[in-house]
């Protein structure tokens, strides 16, 4: 059953994501609100379903230990799930809130860490890992920071527009410590073009950072998982 729930899952984003081409979702309007009328309908059964169910459990027995599972987490994911669709009705003329809704079911992708043991894994890595990733983002921080304000002393007078102020500087310094590059604005001075390249190499050490943390973790946590199971053999 849960492994029906999951290709459901897939096959509803799939759709939601193929609906989102204006020419594709043109030529069969009829078989698009179709097929999200039956995962809707599939989806909504199976959140009642486990609505239900919830009463075996002795938190959520009775109609009050129910509204207490409607509010935990997996049971807002579900509900989640299925909202977009109905919402869809209620903001029919509004188009903007229209591809809100219909990027919002993939949300439904979430609920496959019900039935996943990565989600666990990920958790237990997060959790472990929390320090060594908070002071990492802090040190990128302090270099975006550091960054931007050396840009605004040398280019503000040069490139108002780009460099005018830190927080103007500010964005041009998160997509070069990114490496993702921002080539409408670049630096002119020397001053300017030395602390950019600075700025670039560091952001390759800044990103490399987390990473590697979180690689030792998923490492560290799939180890354990597998001791788990040769223990429980």
């Amino acid at each position: 059953m849960n492994k029906l729930v999951c290709v459901l899952i897939l096959a509803a984003s799939f759709i939601a994501i193929v609906e989102t081409e204006p020419t594709i979702r043109d030529a069969y309007p009829l078989t698009f609100g179709g097929l999200e009328a039956f995962f809707v309908a599939v989806f909504s059964i199976e959140y009642l379903a486990r609505l239900y169910a919830a009463g075996e459990d002795p938190r959520y027995s009775g109609i009050v230990g129910r509204v207490r599972y409607v509010f935990t987490w997996w049971a807002l994911v579900d509900l989640i799930a299925i909202l977009p669709f109905f919402l869809g009705f209620i903001a029919h003329n509004n188009a903007f809130l229209l591809r809100l809704f219909r990027i919002l079911r993939l949300l439904r992708l979430s609920r496959l860490g019900r039935f996943s043991r990565a989600w666990a894994a990920l958790a237990e890595a997060l959790t472990a890992r929390v320090h060594e990733l908070v002071i990492s983002i802090g040190v990128a921080g302090l270099l975006l920071l550091f960054s931007a304000a050396c840009l605004y002393a040398v280019e503000a007078a040069h490139q108002p527009e780009a460099f005018g102020s830190v927080l103007r500087a500010l964005w041009w310094s998160i997509a070069t410590l990114t490496t993702v590059g921002y080539g409408d604005v670049t630096p002119i001075t020397a001053l300017g073009k030395l602390f950019a390249g600075i700025t670039a190499v560091a952001g390759i050490g800044i990103i490399a950072m987390p990473t590697g943390i979180l690689a030792a973790a998923f490492s560290d946590a799939f180890q354990n998982n597998d001791n788990d199971k040769k223990q429980g053999e």
